[in-house]
């Protein structure tokens, strides 16, 4: 029988540190950290934004609008951990709102849903809502000009 130091997830081993890691953070936190269901691109969505932080992270949102409810959200990062439970938690916040609803997501709603997101990676959340904010945007430029989503790149 396999001890907790020695459980293997994704099919490495666990060692100290990943143990730490888990008693380090709240519950939401790991949630958001280690779930992969929106983590993927939406083929022509309704709303698109990419945004890049100063330390090098990425964060691509995307969205489906219907009778102005957003439906279904994804992302993708290449980010840190941090980034990625930040782009996750903005994902999941954003679902099932309005799009008018959507732009009172704020890096601060963010970490407090996280609970134990590093005071210096909060930085992580501004990346992840302003991604969203950008996807927001185009989704409102294509509500004036609908033939310009003909021509996006995602």
């Amino acid at each position: 029988m396999l001890t907790s130091d020695q459980a293997e997830p994704h099919g490495k081993k666990m060692n100290k540190t990943d143990s730490y890691f888990k008693q380090d953070h709240s519950l939401q936190y790991l949630e958001m950290a280690l779930r992969s269901k929106r983590h993927q691109s939406i083929e022509n969505p309704d709303g698109y934004g990419k945004r890049q932080g100063s330390c090098g992270d990425t964060v691509e949102m995307f969205f489906r609008v219907r009778k102005e409810r957003i439906r279904s959200v994804s992302f993708l990062s290449d980010g840190c951990i941090n980034t990625y439970a930040c782009a996750n938690t903005v994902a999941f916040l954003a679902e099932g709102k309005t799009v008018n609803e959507a732009w009172a997501i704020t890096p601060e709603q963010v970490a407090s849903f996280l609970e134990t997101l590093p005071e210096e990676d909060v930085h992580c959340a501004e990346l992840a809502a302003g991604a969203l904010y950008l996807a927001l945007v185009s989704y409102r430029e294509l509500q004036y000009s609908p033939w310009k989503k003909l021509y996006q790149k995602k």
